[in-house]
């Protein structure tokens, strides 16, 4: 759900639906962080459901997602103890912020409601915090992430979700996600480092969906600054080490997003290869790719 997300999604229109219908196609919103980049068009969701297909499903429309945090994490570097914003919640999770999406939107929603006869949006969306099996206080500021056994989040009659704790520090919980189906398997890591917990989601998947940072282009920006290059390496994912994440986990295609930078060239990428002997595809826009073992992945 990051910036573009429902633009994406319509222009892809992949089944031929009717116009304003496109949201009918969704079967499930699933967050890994509640970073803006990954939430920014969330709010956009909840007040567009009402003519892009959501009050046409028989069922609400499941929203998943990280639950609220109980403490804040350390300040990153030498400086002082910064004002918090919201201290009656300064960590709400993903119920708490549909709450407060839905307050934001309030004259909007009321209106329509009274003048459109549109559904309450909130009848069109099932939210729910993700609860963590075992959770301790202590595993917020874990460093690394606490090992855990993938467990399921979410389960119908044509798929099972599954979800995991990764490495992407300071932020928790911060989670990676498997969709098992009769047809194969994904794995979407989300924002991650290299990650023990990822690495036995994703063992047996067909294909795996894993982020990219090029250390390069850090080197580039950040190279004075070692503090700040060993965070963004160590929450994110090198392109020379991405490659092992998947031929530990025996994964057969690995495809690469939320490119770190997303400019050219592509070759940069290449360097995701050392250490993995499976197929590697360089994510872009609106790219289709079939995890279904009857088929070749195209």
């Amino acid at each position: 759900m990051g910036n573009r997300a429902l633009e994406q999604l319509f222009r892809a229109n992949p089944t031929g639906t009717a116009t304003y219908q496109e949201l009918s196609q969704v079967r499930g919103v699933f967050l890994t962080h509640l970073h803006s980049d990954h939430i920014i068009d969330y709010g956009q969701l909840l007040v567009i459901a009402w003519w892009q297909g959501l009050q046409a499903m028989s069922t609400p429309l499941p929203v998943r997602g990280p639950g609220r945090r109980d403490t804040l994490p350390p300040v990153f570097g030498d400086r002082p103890e910064p004002p918090v914003v919201h201290p009656d919640n300064p960590g709400p999770g993903t119920e708490d912020m549909t709450a407060s999406l839905i307050q934001a939107y309030a004259t909007d929603i009321n209106d329509r409601i009274r003048d459109n006869h549109f559904p309450d949006p909130r009848t069109l969306i099932d939210v729910r915090d993700i609860g963590i099996p075992g959770h301790r206080p202590e595993w917020e500021h874990a460093q690394p992430m606490p090992r855990i056994d993938p467990f399921v989040v979410f389960e119908d009659d044509r798929v099972r979700v599954s979800a995991t704790l990764v490495e992407h520090q300071p932020v928790y919980p911060a989670f990676a996600y498997r969709f098992d189906t009769d047809e194969g398997s994904l794995v979407v890591s989300g924002d991650t480092g290299t990650s023990d917990n990822l690495v036995a989601m994703a063992t047996g998947a067909d294909l795996l969906v894993h982020e990219v940072i090029d250390e390069e282009y850090v080197d580039a920006e950040y190279g004075d600054d070692e503090a700040v290059r060993n965070h963004l390496l160590t929450a994110h994912t090198p392109a020379n080490k991405v490659g092992q994440v998947a031929q530990a986990a025996g994964v057969p295609h690995l495809a690469l997003n939320h490119l770190v930078p997303a400019q050219p060239p592509v070759s940069r990428w290449r360097n995701a290869k050392r250490g993995y002997d499976g197929r590697l595809t360089v994510g872009e826009d609106l790219m289709w790719l079939s995890f279904n073992r009857r088929r070749p992945t195209s």
